[in-house]
């Protein structure tokens, strides 16, 4: 059965979010068994809250929902890749496009990640 192995990883799996159109990273999270489930069901992609301990409807609060294209399991069924159309064009909590907008090149830090939306405006 296509499912990651929960009970191997302890009840989560971290679960990369990947921009299906263009590759690039969007997050990492974690998913139990209801937010795998939850995201088979529904397309669009769920994860679980390690900090609010609850299922996380992606883009609820904020509207950029992640819509499934394709999900892909690791060799021992302990991560998940979820390919998605990113709805909204932000990721990332910041109103980034990518949680991964920081980068350092040659010993400089730079952002590679622009801005989509103002989080203050959205997370009231």
């Amino acid at each position: 059965m296509f499912r990651p192995d929960f009970d191997k990883a302890g009840g989560l799996v971290p679960a990369i979010a990947q921009d299906a159109a263009t590759g690039e990273v969007l997050m990492l999270a974690y998913m139990n068994e209801e937010a795998f489930d939850a995201t088979v069901a529904t397309g669009e992609v769920h994860y679980y809250s390690r900090s609010r301990k609850e299922l996380w409807h992606k883009g609820a609060t904020s509207g950029n929902v992640q819509k499934v294209v394709a999900i892909r399991l690791d060799c021992d069924a302990d991560a998940v890749l979820v390919k998605v159309d990113q709805v909204g064009g932000a990721a990332c909590h910041t109103g980034r496009g990518s949680c991964f907008y920081r980068e350092l090149q040659c010993g400089e830090e730079t952002v590679c990640s622009p801005m989509v939306f103002d989080p203050k405006e959205v997370y009231k």
